[in-house]
């Protein structure tokens, strides 16, 4: 039990509410919205954790979805973030989708993001302010 309270110290959540649109013609929400929510995940988790001041200085270098079980209009999905791994200018984003009402995994995800600077179009390391944030949220600390 102690690990799930730690684990669940760790994770950002985010809520997404499936709207009408993202459904296709069997009714579920369709593959490519799941995407779509852990962007949303992702930028809320960045903005919360502060690692951005105004201009944008991440990139998304790989992602990946495993869809577990069908999602329909009107369900809410809470999507729980954490990080896997801390690198020297990237780091590795876990996220997994649980419907909110059931408390079921319905997909989970993962992606690298890339701290970048735009003007010289190159990789640029993490500061240590943002190692600590993203740490903070790091299961491999806890």
């Amino acid at each position: 039990m102690k690990n799930v309270l730690k684990r669940r110290e760790v994770m950002h959540e985010h809520e997404v509410k499936v709207r009408f649109c993202e459904t296709d013609l069997l009714g579920h929400v369709n593959n490519n919205n799941f995407f779509v929510y852990m962007e949303d995940a992702r930028i809320q988790f960045i903005r919360d954790l502060q690692l951005v001041d105004g201009d944008w200085s991440f990139i998304l270098a790989s992602i990946n979805c495993e869809f577990i079980q069908q999602v329909f209009f009107g369900q809410t999905l809470t999507i729980k973030s954490h990080i896997s791994k801390i690198g020297n200018s990237s780091f590795h984003l876990e996220q997994e989708h649980y419907e909110k009402e059931s408390g079921e995994l319905v997909a989970k995800g993962s992606s690298v993001l890339v701290h970048f600077d735009f003007k010289n179009q190159t990789s640029t390391p993490l500061s240590e302010a943002m190692k600590e944030k993203l740490q903070s949220h790091s299961l491999a600390a806890k």
